[in-house]
C-alpha cells in the first residue's frame, strides 16, 4: 500500500506538484539560513525531502529515521549512499547521546497522538534548530474537502490525531522552542526555530 506521504510528493496535480515545490523551495531556505552541518530527518519517510535538499545543493551531512521499514527501504533506493538511514525510534538516538546541528520533523507531529512528548526529544537532539511543519488548520481539512477527499470526515485525513492554526502551532513550540522564521507555506504552517536556554 502506498503512503499517503509518497501519494503527495508523486501526485500527478499540478496544483499539489505546484504546493509541494514550494514548500520545498522555502524549507531549503530556511535550512540555508541556519547552515547546519549535521541534519536529522525525523520520520524522514521515503526520504523525498532530503532529496530535495540535496537537490537545492544544501551541504550537510544527512541521516534519516523512521519508523517504517517500507519507507526506509524506498528512501534508501533514492538516496544510495547519500544519507545514513536507519529503522530507529528518536528516543533511541537520544540515549545513545546522538545530536545534530538541525533537526527537521516535516508533517509528523500531526500524526503523534501526545505530540507534548516529542519536543523534550527534539530539544535533546537539536544542537542549534529544528525545522518543523504540519497541516495549517481548518484550511488543510476545507482544501481537502473542496477536492472531493475525505469528504465523510469533513475533510480530515484519518491519519491526522492534531490540529493546529498558524497561532496555535506557535503557541505549542512556545515553551521549549523561539521561533525564527515562519514563511508563509500554506497549506502547512512551517517554522524555523532554536531550543530555548534552560535555566
Amino acid at each position: 500500500m502506498t503512503s499517503g506521504n509518497k501519494q503527495k510528493h508523486e501526485s500527478k496535480n499540478p496544483i499539489q506538484r505546484a504546493l509541494i515545490a514550494r514548500f520545498k523551495r522555502e524549507a531549503a531556505a530556511l535550512v540555508r539560513r541556519a547552515a547546519p552541518r549535521t541534519i536529522l530527518d525525523l520520520g524522514c519517510g521515503e526520504g523525498f525531502m532530503i532529496e530535495a535538499l540535496l537537490q537545492a545543493g544544501i551541504a550537510a551531512e544527512f541521516t534519516g529515521i523512521d519508523l517504517s521499514q517500507s519507507a526506509i527501504a524506498d528512501a534508501r533506493a533514492r538516496l544510495g549512499d547519500r544519507a545514513r538511514l536507519d529503522v530507529i525510534d528518536a528516543r533511541q538516538l537520544v540515549d545513545d547521546g546522538r545530536s545534530f546541528d538541525m533537526v527537521m520533523m516535516l508533517e509528523v507531529l500531526e500524526h503523534i497522538p501526545d505530540p507534548a512528548q516529542m519536543l523534550p526529544i527534539l530539544r535533546r537532539l537539536a544542537r542549534r534548530h529544528v525545522l518543523l511543519s504540519v497541516p495549517r488548520e481548518p484550511f488543510f481539512c476545507a482544501l481537502n474537502f473542496m477536492r472531493g477527499k475525505n469528504l465523510t470526515r469533513l475533510g480530515n485525513d484519518p491519519e491526522h490525531v492534531n490540529h493546529w492554526g498558524r497561532a496555535g502551532f506557535h503557541r505549542f513550540l512556545a515553551r521549549d522552542f523561539e521561533v525564527l522564521a515562519a514563511p508563509g507555506v500554506f497549506p502547512w504552517t512551517m517554522v524555523l526555530a532554536r531550543p530555548r536556554q534552560t535555566a
